[in-house]
């Protein structure tokens, strides 16, 4: 039996321990939120370095990445600058491979690929593989990044202008604070913002913790993307009309875990001691056939 502890700074409400089965190998997922304690999860880090088969990290990223150069996002990296032993991963590893290939993955379950008109993204920096993939099947994007990470009316058109903008930013954002770097712990306040783009858009996506805080009261017929969500989560959409649900990682128990778990649960079966390559993911993906989940609710 492996374990594998996702460790974040979310909120506690949403902890979460199952088991799973890959092939013949049970491995114990576990997600503890910290409420934002950010000194409570270094000591965690260090007091079980060694004693769980992989850690992710939830809440933060360590690295972000763009045309294969990463950036380092140094107050996170800070967390665990004293863990030697257990392999830490935050989700970007799936973030490139499982999110990138989303629409492959859930085809058989969405009656082939689907096509959008016009697609929301209201923080992409984090999920490059989604907003390429999204790119692919959407007639035309849009990125908030800029409106929600740094409060600038601008919406940003199109992946190849995203990425433009992204490639200016992320030298700057390496040393962001953690007050700029984690977001709040549950999104449970509720401020919708940007209605006019959840409007004109049939898909939405990215992290439920920002489609939580700036969910409109309707969104009906839309289709969201999303990952880390709840039987409430969901019984939410449900009642703003939300058509369907893709989470891009599979729901055990009733919830779906962050990409920075499921990683994590990879890793731990793997068994290698370290953070694996796309091409692992990749692997292990299809042998072990990680798919999207894909929920009808309207």
């Amino acid at each position: 039996m492996k374990y594998a502890l996702s460790i974040s700074l979310g909120s506690s409400s949403r902890d979460k321990k199952v088991e799973v089965k890959f092939k013949d190998e049970t491995v114990v997922i576990e997600r503890i939120g910290l409420d934002g304690d950010v000194a409570r999860a270094k000591e965690m880090y260090e007091e079980l370095d060694g004693k769980v088969d992989a850690f992710g990290m939830g809440g933060l990223d360590l690295y972000l990445r763009l045309e294969g150069k990463e950036y380092p996002l140094r107050a996170a990296l800070k967390l665990i600058e004293n863990v030697k032993q257990t392999p830490v991963v935050d989700g970007r590893g799936l973030k490139h491979t499982l999110e990138r290939r989303i629409f492959e993955l859930a085809a058989p379950a969405l009656g082939g690929m689907p096509k959008f008109h016009q697609a929301f993204i209201p923080l992409a920096i984090d999920r490059i593989g989604l907003a390429t993939a999204i790119s692919e099947i959407t007639e035309q994007v849009i990125f908030g990044d800029l409106m929600v990470a740094l409060g600038l009316p601008l919406p940003v058109y199109g992946l190849k202008n995203f990425k433009r903008v992204a490639k200016i930013m992320l030298p700057f954002v390496s040393y962001f604070p953690m007050s700029l770097l984690f977001y709040g712990s549950d999104g449970a306040e509720q401020e919708p913002k940007y209605e006019k783009y959840w409007e004109a858009c049939d898909l939405i996506a990215g992290d439920f913790l920002f489609m939580r805080k700036y969910m409109p009261q309707n969104i009906s017929g839309k289709t969201i993307i999303t990952n880390t969500t709840t039987d409430e989560n969901v019984a939410l959409c449900k009642e703003r009309g939300v058509q369907k649900v893709i989470t891009s990682t599979p729901r055990y128990d009733g919830r779906s875990f962050g990409t920075n778990m499921m990683e994590a649960a990879l890793t731990a079966y793997a068994g290698l001691g370290r953070q694996l390559t796309d091409a692992e993911l990749n692997a292990l993906i299809d042998e072990l056939d990680i798919r999207p989940q894909v929920q009808i609710l309207n």
